[in-house]
């Protein structure tokens, strides 16, 4: 079989451009010369709430994505400014039918014990992580990438150790697709395709995470773990890049609120918060300005209509909510720091995907709303058969102000509607939409990578992230068909289509990131699509 190098399949001669390639990717922290280092290299972030596991085969949402990507590292990982660079694997080659790849791990790579990560450590993690017994709740990820047998796995139809990933040697990991998929490496910085110390997991079971059992092979190791208070790390000696990471030590807060994150940001308890209190933010702009990062992400906000629960059955019950919802007002007004009014599911700015025309963003106000009258009377709502539902939503002011802001928009738009907001504690919140006990919930996805089919994927019929359980076989098999695709955008554009036809959901906003970083914090870009920031590529500066 004829390999082609996945970075140089344009460049000659191979050899020499692979080398002069890796020679200039960007590692750990690039501290400029003439930086005068803090003394004390402590990094304490925000991190917005308790995670649900730090277990990389189990963690879902934000929260304990931040840390699981200090922890551990995968074959690929992102650069400061998002860009896909080698992490474990020190390069990689494709077959000429684009279907298997092969990854030749850096020499002498360890886990934080001293151990040795082999190929065997990466099959094993891919193993567990469809394998039904675990339920993961990031197992359709792997199905989604298009590794081999991944579905008949999850579905228990074969074993997990057939799936399409071997070890032809200690450092040789190759891994066989159902299709050729361009995004491939992209997809394996996400913290599924971890790699866990199989040793660890097997003699502690589900307490292998706590800091007195967790072996890690990322720059960091887990050292602290008080639940709802903080989190703690230092450096791993053992890290392959080690000598370039800067931050020895860091703290991560899961503070809910916004306001008391900022409180503490102000008393100096923070470095980095998670996010920016919407009600400051204008002030912070003016008193604070260089401390106040923001910018556009591939990630949506929006609610999540549970189509179990009758009456949003009826898509013209969904379309109604969406149109009575005015975007430009929550976008603009109640939130205000930039975010972009969404009619769609996917960014218009994700990489190669060309945004398709929503037939409603053109609309006035006035005419949506007139629109949605007209769907809610179709559809039987009465004064004698009003549409009663509650709203849930997790514990942040602004998921509390945009969901005060919609039930004031559907109560004043639309007739015989009646509607409760419930705020949740995010794991309960979690566990709630994961269990289908809910009528509406407030939403939002981070893209996983930077590719249309990140957004996409979420609504599939199979996703444990299509919390609505909407299931359309025409969605799913243009996902599929997008797969294999030269031009993959077209069949993206026929799937928004698809989700405005039949509203799911209910798309709200572009998000964008917002951050409070302090001056002495360096190596802080604020250029990641998928806001993701690795602590190991940051340092303290003396000021």
């Amino acid at each position: 079989m004829t390999l082609k190098s996945v970075f140089v399949a344009a460049l000659a001669p191979l050899t020499l451009s692979t080398t002069l390639l890796f020679s200039q990717v960007t590692t750990a922290a690039e501290v400029p010369p003439g930086t005068k280092l803090a003394e004390t290299q402590h990094l304490t972030r925000g991190i917005g709430a308790e995670p649900s596991s730090l277990d990389p085969h189990l963690v879902s949402g934000t929260p304990g994505g931040f840390v699981v990507r200090d922890l551990f590292e995968g074959l690929t990982t992102e650069d400061p400014d998002g860009k896909i660079i080698p992490g474990q694997a020190e390069r990689w080659t494709i077959s000429d039918d684009k279907k298997v790849y092969t990854f030749y791990l850096r020499k002498n790579l360890k886990w934080s014990n001293g151990d040795p990560v082999t190929a065997h450590d990466f099959v094993f993690s891919f193993r567990r992580a469809v394998d039904p017994n675990l339920a993961s709740p990031y197992s359709w990820y792997i199905e989604l990438i298009g590794i081999k047998n991944a579905n008949e796995a999850l579905r228990g139809k074969v074993k997990p150790d057939t799936i399409g990933v071997k070890a032809i040697d200690d450092t040789t990991l190759e891994i066989t697709l159902n299709q050729p998929t361009p995004y491939f490496t992209k997809t394996l910085a996400h913290y599924t395709t971890y790699p866990v110390h199989q040793a660890t997991v097997k003699k502690f079971g589900k307490k292998w995470t706590l800091p007195k059992n967790i072996v890690s092979n990322g720059p960091y190791k887990l050292t602290k773990w008080v639940v709802n208070e903080r989190i703690e790390s230092k450096r791993n000696p053992h890290y392959w890049d080690n000598k370039k990471t800067v931050i020895d030590r860091v703290t991560y807060y899961p503070i809910e609120s916004s306001n008391t994150e900022l409180d503490r940001y102000r008393a100096g308890e923070l470095d980095i918060t998670h996010t920016i209190a919407e009600n400051h933010y204008k002030k912070l702009k003016k008193t604070i300005p260089d401390e106040v990062k923001t910018h556009g992400i591939v990630a949506t906000y929006y609610y999540t209509l549970n189509l179990l629960k009758k009456p949003f059955d009826d898509v013209r019950v969904r379309k109604a909510l969406s149109l009575a919802v005015d975007r430009d007002i929550i976008a603009k007004k109640v939130l205000g720091l930039g975010e972009i009014p969404a009619y769609n599911y996917i960014p218009p700015y994700v990489d190669g995907y060309e945004a398709v025309d929503s037939p409603y963003a053109n609309m006035t106000q006035e005419e949506r709303i007139k629109l949605a009258q007209k769907y809610l009377k179709e559809a039987g709502i009465t004064e004698k058969n009003p549409l009663k539902f509650q709203v849930i939503y997790n514990t942040l002011e602004a998921h509390k102000k945009v969901a005060i802001a919609l039930y004031s928009m559907w109560q004043k738009n639309l007739k015989h509607v009646k509607v409760e907001i419930l705020n949740q504690e995010w794991k309960t919140f979690l566990t709630n939409k994961e269990e289908g006990n809910f009528v509406v919930a407030r939403d939002g996805w981070n893209g996983d990578y930077n590719e249309a089919s990140t957004m996409l994927s979420t609504l599939l019929s199979y996703s444990k992230q299509n919390y609505g359980r909407w299931n359309n076989k025409t969605f799913d098999q243009l996902f599929t068909k997008a797969s294999v695709a030269d031009n993959p955008s077209l069949y993206y554009q026929k799937a928004e289509k698809l989700i405005q036809e039949e509203m799911p959901i209910i798309p709200l906003y572009y998000y964008v990131s917002k951050n409070l970083v302090k001056p002495s914090i360096g190596g802080f870009t604020n250029r990641n699509p998928l806001d993701n920031f690795l602590s190991k590529d940051l340092y303290k500066i003396q000021l």
